[in-house]
């Protein structure tokens, strides 16, 4: 039977733990990695409902793309959401893993899925590690001619966005290439620019990175949640090639903290 370890491998082949930025914890968050696993629940946070969920499926482990633990607990009394996460996960025997800004920097990572969801082509790395240029944060590429107004409203559709946060002031009419980053990308519109992207398509974009680049690229704040849904079903994927008979599900009960009216 297939353990924790196995499970951590396979995602580590994919994702090696050495392309995580210095601030991340990726890995194993709770648990013995030699625990023998039945199956596996595939979520993006960690939240109460999530373990409950994974209980009443009967997983034994957790998969997620934000670590539950980014840093050390001082007391584990079940006073916070996460205390009371371990101590339940602890007491179930549910292991938790997390691959997070690796999966990011990986080659077919959460980028690379971002940019065939919009069907970009001649894909290459926005931020690449040095030494390497197929790994590293963002993705460039080209994309079908297309007006601004229809490439924004195909985002907005393709990734279920309610609310679409976009640079008005952007003279750009036709978008040909497209910058993307999970999660939160502001840091890496400066290189979009340098590399001739028409248009970035990622999340937490503040307000004073609109009134500072807004002139000069179409900047598609998409939310941080919404752009990195994806992360399941690259877990999924990433498992299936190896174990095909491993059961996994998609988590249920996890939505979106940010509401919208």
């Amino acid at each position: 039977m297939l353990k924790v370890k196995d499970i951590a491998a396979t995602i580590e082949d994919f994702a090696p733990k050495m392309l995580q930025e210095s601030y991340d914890n990726a890995g194993l968050q709770v648990g013995d990695p030699d625990m023998e696993v039945s199956a596996a629940l595939l979520c993006l946070d960690v939240t109460e409902d999530v373990i409950n969920e994974a209980i009443e499926r009967h997983c034994n482990l957790i998969i997620s793309h934000h670590p539950l633990l980014f840093k050390g607990l001082k007391e584990v009394t079940g006073r916070t959401a996460t205390e009371r996460i371990v101590i339940k996960a602890i007491k179930e025997n549910i292991a938790i893993y997390s691959a997070h800004t690796n999966l990011d920097s990986a080659w077919e990572g959460v980028s690379h899925e971002i940019a065939h969801v919009l069907d970009l082509h001649n894909l290459k790395v926005l931020e690449p590690k040095p030494g390497d240029p197929s790994v590293g944060l963002g993705v460039i590429g080209d994309v079908q001619p297309t007006p601004k107004i229809e490439f924004l409203r195909n985002i907005k559709e393709a990734f279920k966005v309610k609310c679409l946060r976009y640079s008005a002031q952007c003279p750009q009419l036709v978008v040909r290439k497209v910058a993307v980053c999970g999660g939160a990308g502001a840091s890496l519109i400066a290189d979009a620019i340098a590399n001739g992207a028409d248009i970035i398509v990622t999340g937490d974009v503040k307000y004073h990175d609109f009134t500072t680049f807004g002139l000069d690229i179409i900047i598609a704040d998409i939310g941080h949640y919404e752009s990195e849904l994806c992360t399941k079903k690259i877990f999924s994927k990433i498992i299936r090639e190896k174990y095909p008979d491993f059961v996994t599900y998609f988590a249920e009960t996890e939505t979106n903290p940010i509401k919208y009216m």
